[in-house]
């Protein structure tokens, strides 16, 4: 009886023990400021965005956030984009959030490519609606997760990653569209609450290639933890 006892313990506790990490997210991030960044995309700080006449986005996460600047209601885009260079931990289905400010109509997109599940084409300069992401409007930094907007509807996206470095590259489209960081999980829920998605300093996983402004040598983390 005993052993039967310990037997039945044993398994029981393996099965969830065994659901409990398969239930564990995947959670990357990291500051926009980290990527590559090609202009006239650049490093801002709140104040030079009010300067720009828009209200100001307090509390970017690190004092900075990514944008192509301008105006509010200009329109107008398509140049500069930012390059992250993202260790998969694990081949899965992965969703991708940012942390975003767009004051209007006219500065609320961006063109977004995830190699290696993405046609290798720079969808800034065809166009291709499959990687336009309608970001939603607001004055204050929210989380939004990266979309399909399509001329038939808005759609969130996922990506079929395997594991290894990959390549996202976010373009503008709009100018005045701010990003501040990244989240990236397998968690694919269409609710924000459900996922809470996490700023890089609230215990996520870094991204595995941190790379400075443009001009300046790559950091990786790999690199990182081996002179510490």
């Amino acid at each position: 009886m005993y052993r039967k006892t310990l037997l039945t313990l044993t398994i029981v506790l393996c099965v969830t023990l065994g659901y409990a990490l398969s239930t564990v997210a995947v959670e990357l991030g990291g500051e926009a400021e980290d990527a590559t960044i090609e202009a006239p995309m650049v490093v801002a700080t709140p104040s030079e965005a009010a300067a720009q006449g828009g209200p100001e986005p307090v509390d970017a996460s690190g004092g900075k956030f990514v944008w192509s600047p301008g105006p509010p209601v200009t329109g107008g885009g398509d140049e500069g984009f930012i390059e992250f260079a993202i260790n998969i931990p694990a081949a899965g289905t992965y969703a991708v959030w940012g942390r975003v400010v767009a004051w209007d109509g006219n500065s609320d997109s961006y063109w977004v490519n995830w190699l290696p599940a993405d046609a290798d084409e720079n969808s800034q300069e065809t166009g291709n609606t499959e990687f336009r992401w309608g970001v939603a409007g607001g004055n204050e930094w929210h989380w939004d997760r990266i979309n399909h907007w399509l001329d038939s509807g808005t759609f969130e996206r996922e990506w079929e990653l395997p594991a290894g470095e990959t390549t996202l590259k976010i373009y503008t489209r709009e100018d005045a569209t701010m990003l501040d960081c990244i989240y990236i999980t397998d968690n694919l829920s269409e609710d924000e609450a459900e996922v809470a998605p996490k700023l890089p300093t609230e215990g996520v996983d870094p991204l595995w290639t941190a790379v400075e402004a443009q001009g300046k040598l790559a950091t990786t983390w790999a690199n990182m933890k081996e002179t510490h």
